[in-house]
């Protein structure tokens, strides 16, 4: 049978991240996506692409979950951008109710092309409620100086400090994506399984059409988790996955370019054969 896969995230309305990025990376992997929205990210195109992050009535987070849930547990799920602390706080009933494993916590904090920190209860909460229950987390450079508490991370020395500080807060793994923030000669993520760090390099890839990349990331992980992949293995794939999916990036509107999820698996190429 196909392995259902759920992701308890935002909307990003340009169609790049968020669970539009979510869903068409769960389809590319050959799973079966399921969403339940948190909140809904807009941008205004009269305002310089200003962003406005809408939460979701938390009752309407449970209905959604309450829906999603009706044939029992899945097989794999990831959380992105949480609109409140209430459904944080359910989502977590919801992981304890049906047992859930392959939990994948992209801890999103703030939206890209913004300096604006998410509600830090928010932080707080999900710090509380769901990293302890998480299989791996997805956190970049700056989420990761947030929950090791060590700001900047400049080096990949402070990146191994940084996992074994976030992996107390009770993840299984932690991967910290490096990307282009890292002054590195290649875009470096560290892989932390609480026992060895493995360094996974991929050379930078010049281009702005990158938005979406970091929940394509994590949703690729949760997918092959679903698929039964080690966790290791699971990041590898999702590695190679978002590299293809940033270097076919494609240009949407005058504001920004998206990773095209379909690049992977040459979805276009057999679309045209």
């Amino acid at each position: 049978m196909i392995k259902k896969v759920l992701t308890v995230a935002g909307s990003d309305s340009s169609g790049g991240a968020g669970i539009q990025a979510d869903l068409k990376t769960f389809q590319e992997y050959g799973t079966f996506g399921f969403s339940a929205l948190t909140s809904i990210v807009t941008m205004d195109p009269d305002e310089g692409w200003s962003h406005t992050v809408t939460p979701i009535d938390p009752q309407l987070v449970d209905k959604q979950l309450k829906t999603i849930f009706a044939g029992g547990a899945l097989d794999a799920m990831k959380t992105g951008m949480l609109g409140t602390v209430e459904a944080i706080e359910i989502t977590r009933q919801y992981i304890d109710r049906f047992d859930m494993k392959n939990i994948v916590i992209d801890p999103v904090m703030a939206c890209k092309g913004t300096s604006e920190l998410l509600q830090p209860e928010n932080v707080a909460a999900m710090i509380r409620h769901l990293l302890p229950k998480a299989t791996i987390t997805t956190p970049n450079l700056v989420e990761a100086g947030i929950l090791s508490e060590m700001g900047d991370l400049t080096s990949v020395d402070q990146m191994k400090d940084a996992a074994k500080k976030i992996l107390l807060l009770g993840p299984k793994a932690v991967v910290i994506k490096g990307g282009h923030r890292l002054a590195t000669e290649n875009a470096v993520d560290l892989f932390y399984d609480g026992t060895e760090f493995t360094l996974l390099g991929h050379k930078k890839i010049a281009t702005d059409y990158n938005h979406g990349a970091g929940c394509t990331f994590a949703a690729a992980i949760t997918a092959g988790l679903a698929k039964g992949y080690s966790v290791e293995k699971a990041v590898r794939t999702a590695k190679n996955f978002v590299a293809a999916a940033i270097e076919n990036g494609q240009k949407i509107n005058p504001f920004l370019g998206h990773v095209w999820h379909g690049a992977y698996n040459q979805a276009e190429q057999r679309m045209t054969d």
